[in-house]
């Protein structure tokens, strides 16, 4: 396990974070004013260890896997999309990749298991587990070595990155059931509570999802231990995210989370390690009914809720300029004695 899982503590740093509170109220501002921000100006100082913290190489990480369970016909989309997007990003057409391009992020797309051949390019980073896990209805959806296999390569991808940001995105049809099985099993909320249309299904659909997702909780009624409910019943692009997570809150990086998918990457993260939370903005509430539960898991307070349900990492894109916000106000935002405004009496 310590092979696996990097040493990540606390940001126990009582001085700076005092004097952080010192600098952000002293601002030209009323106490309290810039609301939320004040909170992502404290969040990242203290992850960046610093009074005036810059955000430096920021990297859009989406992270592609296929799943076996498509088979059971749990999404509204053939499981042959998952490749087909995947060429999209690549080709610039996505929605995730109109936002990086705006935003200045450096976009990779990680093939963490899908059920294709792609030929090497620029932007395409090639970790491929296998073609796609295994059915999660009939089986294990992975064994423990390919598992543990993903996650050192999802470490292994953010080692080699430069910077201190990176924000979370994931491609993989079939990867919204995963991620509902995952919350319903680490946090024992009912699965009528995780289980979302996911790229669409009606009525007829999502009873259908349900009801195979039920199963697959059944069959899979003894794993509880993160990394063998991971194994279990999660996905290649998950596995690699909770890798990646992992390693950047070691490295003490900001980790831009986006929605409900990689929401379950970095639950699972922190039931390994649960210092990883500390590192982490989550930047949006999608509209799949499960995030908000997941959220209330994880204790997190989104920066944006705008019912997106698109997923690549779109919401973490789209929340990236208020971090860049939060740090230029911290910096460059005046104090009452520096710019002569007199200070509530």
């Amino acid at each position: 396990m310590t092979d696996l899982i990097p040493l990540i503590t606390p940001l126990d740093q009582p001085g700076l974070a005092e004097a952080l509170h010192r600098r952000i109220d002293n601002k030209t501002k009323p106490l309290g004013a810039l609301g939320q921000l004040e909170t992502l100006m404290l969040r990242l100082g203290l992850i960046l260890g610093s009074e005036t913290p810059r955000l430096m190489a920021p990297h859009l990480l989406v992270f592609a896997g296929d799943h076996g369970l498509t088979a059971q016909g749990v999404s509204a989309y053939p499981s042959e999309v998952s490749w087909q997007m995947v060429e999209n990003f690549l080709a610039g057409g996505a929605a995730v990749s109109v936002l990086a391009r705006q935003h200045g992020l450096a976009l990779q797309v990680i093939d963490a298991g899908v059920a294709h051949d792609f030929a090497p390019r620029a932007g395409l980073v090639s970790r491929k587990i296998a073609s796609g896990t295994a059915d999660s209805s009939l089986g294990p959806a992975m064994t423990r070595a390919q598992c543990e296999a993903a996650l050192l390569a999802g470490r292994e991808v953010v080692r080699g990155l430069p910077g201190n940001v990176i924000l979370l995105g994931e491609m993989g049809i079939g990867n919204s059931s995963a991620a509902a099985l995952l919350l319903a099993r680490l946090t024992g909320a009912p699965l009528s509570d995780c289980v979302g249309r996911g790229t669409g299904l009606d009525d007829a659909g999502l009873a259908h999802k349900t009801a195979v997702l039920e199963r697959v909780l059944a069959r899979h009624a003894h794993e509880h231990a993160p990394l063998d409910v991971l194994a279990a019943m999660g996905g290649f692009e998950i596995a690699m995210m909770t890798g990646a997570v992992l390693e950047a809150a070691a490295q003490r990086r900001v980790v831009v989370v986006d929605g409900f998918i990689t929401g379950s990457a970095v639950l699972l993260a922190s039931r390994l390690a649960p210092a990883v939370l500390q590192c982490c903005v989550f930047s949006h509430c999608s509209a799949e009914p499960g995030h908000r539960r997941m959220l209330a898991a994880l204790g997190a307070r989104p920066l944006l809720d705008l019912g997106l349900r698109l997923g690549e990492g779109s919401g973490a894109a789209l929340a990236w300029p208020l971090l860049q916000s939060a740090c230029d106000l911290l910096r460059d935002m005046a104090s009452f004695e520096a710019a002569g405004v007199s200070a509530k009496s």
